[in-house]
């Protein structure tokens, strides 16, 4: 946890970007797995954990902009919870560590929220994704399930992600070290990559060294040799020469903040030729979006240069042809890369998307696009000192989707499909590091940098 001040400092500031109404936020409660009492790992609601710190469940806090007044909800622990527990802090004093002095048992928040009600003031919650709150929500205020997403105050949801889209040096601090978990996560997984070994054993290794570090995996891991299947959960296969593996991967701290690496290394150890060559132009693409990001360019224009040195190259491997500013202008790449560079992480490895990532990834000057690909990337805003983002560019042979632009003629113009049969076993490549922008570029976060080019990473391999 943070000092208390950081937290006081935070709710300070949302009070000053909402003027009217009462604030709700609801923490998580625990959710089970089975059966009640076995459960998931706890995780608590990343607006909550900002504005509060608290990673305990069944809490709710209110702030009333307009008095100034802060409450956390929460009960105390009876002698059962004792018990099976041990001896627990109690509200006051959770309340006390965060900078709150008005603290009541989480039965009187109905209360209090009946008589904002009743005298017609607006109660600003943020969109609930879990079941458990949904139908809190819907006690509390009498609204329906189905309606709780729209009646979700859009004014506090961009207040919010105002406040944590920017990271302060304490949370740069945090990602820093779910960072060095990450590499230590994917630098064990190439190290001890074996033929003949089944995936989920490198999984299970990488998932232990998050949960011996930090807090667990940012997310569930992405380990498989059909890399071309973009979010691949399944690692059942053995590890089979000339084959490669995809290991999208990262930890989560003990402080909840999130880090997010991709490699692709062969499973042999070795890369062939055509695997170096398609490589090598996605290391290309990561390193042209790094050497672009700054304060003042929109992501999106650092996705299409990606794009464009991603098209570049397979343009000069004769996979795609024609000229390649208008091949990107037409989407033609994306038979590649059907996915966006790169999206906002901190609290959540895809930051705030909770809270809808047309808030969190654009705004009024930068809009969503429709076309295939680029509509897929979840941040194309203007960057600000700040942001931290992943960078992860990819390139993939995906049969169904190659099978299908050439049936209907897409891109047909810029695409050698004859050329491709040679590639339909290729599986995928991508890609990722974490960086955060600077007052006049970007910088890498962790202490170093994982293996990026192909002999870099067969010397770890077979070192």
């Amino acid at each position: 946890m943070f000092a208390k001040e950081i937290y006081m400092s935070r709710r300070e500031r949302l009070m000053q970007k909402i003027d009217n109404g009462i604030i709700l936020l609801l923490g998580n409660s625990e959710a089970s797995t089975n059966y009640p009492s076995n459960t998931y790992k706890f995780r608590q609601d990343s607006s909550f954990l900002y504005f509060f710190g608290l990673n305990e469940p069944d809490l709710a806090a209110i702030i009333d902009p307009q008095s100034g007044d802060q409450i956390l909800f929460g009960n105390n622990v009876d002698m059962d919870d004792i018990i099976w527990m041990g001896p627990q802090p109690t509200i006051a004093e959770k309340g006390e560590k965060v900078g709150v002095a008005h603290t009541e048992p989480f039965g009187k928040l109905g209360e209090y929220l009946q008589k904002a009600q009743k005298e017609g003031r607006k109660i600003h919650f943020l969109p609930p994704y879990r079941n458990y709150n949904k139908i809190l929500l819907h006690t509390l205020l009498g609204l329906p399930v189905a309606s709780l997403k729209e009646a979700a105050s859009l004014e506090l949801i961009k207040a919010v992600v105002d406040l944590r889209i920017i990271k302060e040096q304490c949370e740069l601090e945090e990602i820093h070290k779910a960072c060095d978990i990450g590499y230590a996560m994917h630098f064990t997984a190439m190290k001890l990559a074996k033929l003949g070994m089944v995936e989920q054993e490198l999984a299970g290794v990488m998932e232990g060294i998050a949960h011996s570090q930090g807090a667990m995996t940012s997310f569930p891991t992405i380990l498989s040799q059909n890399g071309e299947t973009l979010h691949n959960h399944s690692h059942h296969q053995i590890l089979t020469e000339g084959r490669l593996i995809v290991i999208d991967a990262g930890a989560e701290n003990n402080m909840n903040y999130c880090s997010d690496f991709t490699r692709t290394i062969p499973s042999s150890g070795k890369f062939t030729q055509q695997q170096k060559e398609i490589y090598n132009i996605v290391a290309a693409a990561n390193n042209k979006a790094q050497s672009i990001a700054r304060p003042d360019i929109t992501y999106k224009e650092v996705h299409l240069e990606a794009c464009k040195v991603l098209a570049a190259g397979l343009t000069e491997l004769g996979l795609m042809k024609g000229n390649v500013e208008e091949a990107v202008a037409a989407g033609a790449h994306a038979l590649f890369m059907p996915h966006g560079l790169g999206h906002n992480m901190g609290l959540d490895v895809h930051d705030m998307e909770d809270l809808g990532q047309i808030y969190v990834g654009y705004d009024d000057e930068t809009r969503p696009s429709t076309q295939f690909g680029l509509a897929s990337l979840r941040m194309g805003r203007r960057l600000h000192p700040g942001h931290v983002l992943t960078v992860e560019p990819g390139c993939y042979f995906i049969p169904a989707l190659i099978d299908q632009w050439e049936a209907e003629g897409t891109c047909k113009e810029f695409i050698n499909f004859d050329a491709l049969k040679d590639y339909r076993t290729f599986g995928g490549i991508r890609l990722e590091d974490d960086i955060v922008i600077t007052d006049n570029g970007c910088r890498m976060l962790g202490s170093k940098r994982l293996p990026i080019t192909p002999e870099d990473v067969e010397k770890e391999m077979l070192g």
